[in-house]
Order: C-alpha cells, then structure tokens, then sequence
C-alpha cells in the first residue's frame, strides 16, 4: 500500500532514484587594479557567514590596490613636476642672455651656469679662457662672468690690480650682484614659461580635462618659482659674502700680481728710438750671432743681430731697441725682473718706458709662460701627450698666462706716447713632413695635440690683442717648416730647436710690415738717417 502522498510510477514516467546535492559554482567578481577578473568558488557545505567573510576580505583587497594606485599616481604627479622644473631650468640657463654691468669704466657681461654639487667656484671668462674664481659660492648654480669689453682709462689698472684704495672695489661687489639678480630674473621667467609649455603639452598628450590641466600647470609654476627664487637667494648671499674682500678682478680670480714698472728719476730718457721689441728667446734671435758692441744683459738674453727687430728697423730706416730675453715671462721678464744665470735683467717695461716717443713696439711673448720647451721634451719622451693630466696642466698654464697678459696689455695700452703695439702670433715650425723629428719621439698624433695647443695659445693672443686695439700678426712658414729643405726653423741638431732661422726672423719681419702697412700712416718722428741697433740700458 502506498501512502496518500506517495507517486505511482507508471510505464510513462518511471521513478529515478534521487541524485547527489549538486555542487553550485558562482562567478564571483575580484577586482585587479581597474580590471575585473572572475574566478570559481566552490560553495559546497559553506555556510552564509563564510561566504560574508570572502566577501569582505575581496572588498578590503579591492581597496587597497586602489589606495595604492592612487599614490602612486601621486607621486608619479610629483616626479612630473620637479622634472618640468628642472628641465625648464636647465633650458633657461641656457637661452637666458648674459646681463651687462660697468665697472670702473669695463664692460662685465654677467651669466650663470649649473655646477654639479651644492657650492662651487664661479667663472671668468678672459680672451676666451674660462678661469675659476678664488671664491666659493653656495649654490647648485654658479656664476660666470665675460669681460666682454676693455677701455683704457684711469681706472682700469686699479680695477685689475687693486692696489691703491678706490670705490672700483665696492662698485665691482654691487655690481655683479645687482647683475646676477638681474640675471637671475629673466632666468626664473624664461624657466616658469619654458615649464608651462612642457606640462601643457603632457596634459594635452593625456588628453586630461580642463581642471586637472590647470591644477598641474599651477603646481609646476609654483614650484619652477620656488627653485628659482631660492637657487637666486643663495647666489645673491653667497656672492655677497665671497666679494665681501674682493676689490679687483686679480683677486677674484686669485692669480698672483705682477711686478709694475716705476720709473726712477736716476734713470735719463732714451731719444731717438722708432722701434722698441719686447718679448722672449723667438724675439732675442735665440741660435743665431749675437749683436755688437755685447753688453752683459746682451749676452745673458742671447740678444741677436739677426732678429726681426733689426729686420724690421731695416726696411724702415728705424733706430730698433731689442729688449727681449731668453726665458723671458710676463711676470719674470717684461713686467717683473728677471734672473737670466748670474746677469740680473731689470724689467723691459722699465726700458720702454724710457724711450721717448717709441713709433712701434713688437711683442713676443706666451711660450716661456706655458713652458714650451718643457711640453715639446714631455711629448717625445712620453707614449702619449694629450692625456687628461697634461691637457689639464696646459689649461692651467694657459689660464695663468691669460691673467698675466691682461696686465701687460694695460701697460702697453698705458704708454704715453700712444705707439702702434704689435702682439706676435707664434708660427707652426710642423709640416706635412715630420720625417726629422718622428725618430726622436714627435710623431703625427703628438704634433696634432701640439698644434691644438699652440693654435689655444694664439688664440689669446690674437683675443686679447683685439680687446685693446693692438695687431696680431701671425708670419707663414708655409714650405719652410722644420724638416723642409730651406727651413725657416732651426733642426733638433742646431743651438736653438725650434726656434727661428735667419730667414725664419726675416719671415717674422715680413709679417709685422705687413700688418703694419694696413694701418693708417703715423705721423713722421725725427729720426736717424741710417738703422741701427740702440745699446741694452741694462
């Protein structure tokens, strides 16, 4: 018998036994960043308080890596900007232009530059040599200054010596400064709109909305701001503090005076000289017979009747005074006395000053200075001569010998009589044929680093002669070079290597007349019917 609720089976529906509780499978959501992935969750025999608990932990999950992505796009933003600022920075040192002051009557161009570290010395830039400043100043960015014009005056020496007491030192502390935060000011507005451009054009790229563009361009003309006003504070103060002492361009760039010449009553003027030579071993007429009638400084300088002074005075019809020395530097020998052996050579400058009313002064000077001799000896001995050690010794001699020719020039360009002032460019004794010098160690890769130098070295010649309105020829011994068959340059086995020949002195004196023929006529001076070589006053 079968109860009142039960079924009968019939032929048409069979009864099937009852199956196992089948396993529910639900898509569950878990989020991964902005994406939403889906995985199964096998809910057989969970109770409603488990299934609550994934839930929560799935939410909290979720949460997290939103918090996460959001500061990390916030600190992305704030990569963004600083990089803006300081790209916008870096550009804007670049194109910012260099700001003008007058000191003591000299034209001072005033930029800055970025230095790698906090502090660091500042720049001066003279004939083309960047020289660094004996001061330091506390800020990433430095400054640099150009003495982008000369003007002969009473205040120039003062100006670049200091030595006697005068406002050129205060007036030179105000005005760099007022100069720098001059600079410093159109640097920080170039530097805030080159910034707007580079964070515009990444909002546009992102294609943000018009809110969020504008609270990034805020934020980065804010901060551009902020780095430059306190990049121009620290300058500003750090100048202030190092030029505190400072009262000349010398001890700014903290280079060691020079002797100056003072005349003494003692000493009779010289009348009747045209040409007066000052200079080194190339101007001496190093090598080559010495004048008549030696006199003891004649012989110790190696002074020559062959040197393109008495050349010079030839064609001319010139009274010459060759004041040149072997050895001679600007500081040992033209402005300052020398010691040549046990013969002391009073200062050139002193003699020219002497003279009176001198047409022309020659001028051969800068090889002794850098110690060429020297160089010329390290290159054949060593593998190598362009290696960082001896391109930075060159760079420092160079920029000493920038400073010490800025005095001499003053002193030329000081002369009462106002003469017609020749700087000599040195010749290049290399040619294509180094077939005589290659076996002692000179060959085509260390001629090369030669001629780069000697070319840097006339290059401040020809700078700074230019600066003061003086000449700067430089003679061509074109096919006449060291190991030519006429060689205007004395060889390796002669008494002076390198220097020049008879015919390398006449070249020299070519040159100079040229150079001077270019130039209006002076007027006509007394002078002696016949050339003649003036005896040395030392």
């Amino acid at each position: 018998m079968a109860g009142p609720g039960a079924v009968k089976a019939t032929a048409a529906s069979p009864l099937k036994p009852l199956a196992e509780p089948t396993v529910l499978k639900t898509w569950q959501p878990e989020a991964v960043g902005s994406l939403a992935g889906y995985e199964w969750r096998n809910v057989k025999g969970r109770n409603p308080e488990s299934l609550a608990a994934d839930r929560m932990q799935d939410r909290s999950r979720v949460m997290k890596r939103a918090l996460a992505s959001r500061w990390l796009r916030r600190v992305l933003a704030v990569a963004a900007v600083v990089l803006a600022a300081v790209l916008s920075a870096f550009v804007a040192l670049e194109v910012t232009p260099m700001q003008t002051v007058t000191v003591a009557g000299q034209v001072i161009s005033v930029g800055a530059a970025p230095r790698l570290g906090l502090s660091g010395p500042g720049e001066v830039e003279l004939f083309g040599q960047g020289l660094p400043t004996k001061i330091s100043i506390p800020s990433p960015i430095q400054p640099r200054l150009q003495l982008s014009q000369i003007t002969l005056n009473s205040e120039l020496a003062n100006f670049v010596q200091g030595r006697s007491p005068s406002r050129a030192g205060t007036t030179l502390r105000k005005r760099l400064v007022a100069g720098w935060e001059r600079y410093f000011a159109w640097e920080t507005a170039i530097a805030a709109a080159a910034a707007l451009i580079l964070a515009g054009a990444v909002a546009g790229w992102r294609r943000l909305s018009w809110k969020s563009t504008g609270l990034r361009l805020a934020a980065v003309l804010v901060f551009t701001v902020a780095v430059n006003l306190g990049a121009i504070a620290l300058a500003a103060n750090g100048a202030r503090a190092g030029l505190r002492h400072v009262s000349s361009l010398t001890q700014l760039v903290g280079s060691q005076d020079v002797s100056v010449p003072h005349p003494r009553a003692i000493h009779r003027p010289l009348h009747g000289i045209e040409e007066v030579v000052l200079g080194d071993s190339t101007a001496a007429g190093a090598g080559l017979p010495l004048v008549s009638a030696t006199s003891k400084a004649d012989s110790a300088c190696g002074r020559s009747s062959q040197s393109y002074a008495f050349d010079l005075a030839s064609v001319n019809n010139w009274k010459a005074l060759n004041l040149a020395c072997d050895s001679a530097t600007i500081a040992h020998g033209l402005l300052g006395p020398q010691q040549q052996g046990s013969q002391h050579i009073p200062p050139q400058i002193d003699a020219l000053n002497r003279v009176k009313d001198p047409a022309v002064v020659v001028v051969s000077v800068g090889a002794d200075d850098l110690q060429w001799s020297g160089i010329l000896e390290y290159c054949a001995a060593t593998t190598q001569c362009d290696s960082r050690a001896s391109n930075a010794y060159f760079q420092q001699k160079l920029a000493r010998f920038s400073t010490d020719y800025l005095q001499l020039l003053i002193q030329l360009g000081s002369l009462p009589s106002h003469p017609q002032v020749i700087i000599n460019r040195y010749y290049d004794p290399f040619g294509s044929n180094l077939s005589c010098i290659t076996q002692r160690g000179l060959t085509p890769a260390k001629v090369s680093t030669l001629r780069t130098w000697l070319a840097a070295l006339n290059q401040v010649l020809a700078k700074g002669a230019a600066q003061f309105g003086f000449l700067s020829p430089q003679p061509s011994f074109a096919g006449h070079t060291l190991c030519s068959a006429l060689s205007y340059v004395q060889g390796l086995g002669d008494p002076a290597p390198f220097h020049p020949t008879a015919l390398g002195q006449f070249a020299i004196a070519l040159a100079d007349e040229a150079a001077l023929a270019s130039q209006p006529p002076r007027p006509p001076a007394p002078s002696s019917t016949q050339p003649s070589s003036a005896s040395s006053p030392g």
